[in-house]
């Protein structure tokens, strides 16, 4: 059963599993526009929200062009992201990484 409990940790951005309905990646007209604007800044942008899986492996549920942008603009970094699920037996081995798809 699922844990319905908000918590933070940190994780590589391009180690973040993407979720089947964005396994393409992000919006390449969307990712344009948040690299011009933010860069890869990350102050003051909304946590990336996940589901955590078996493992502890990180599904993205909302923030997928986030993602993106920080893992094209600073491979290496590692990012707050929110856990809002928490689902033990689920395995994301299937999905593509964000670092997969650059």
């Amino acid at each position: 059963m699922a844990q319905r409990h908000v918590r933070f940790r940190r994780a590589v951005t391009g180690d973040l599993r993407l979720p089947p309905n964005r396994q393409s990646g992000a919006d390449p007209m969307k990712l344009a526009e948040q690299v011009r604007q933010f860069s890869d800044k990350t102050e003051g942008m909304p946590a990336i929200q996940v589901t955590e899986g078996a493992g502890g492996e990180l599904m993205i549920n909302d923030g997928v062009t986030r993602a993106f942008r920080i893992a094209r603009l600073n491979p290496d970094a590692t990012i707050q992201v929110e856990v809002i699920e928490t689902r033990p037996t689920w395995r994301f081995d299937h999905l593509a990484r964000v670092k997969e798809r650059l």
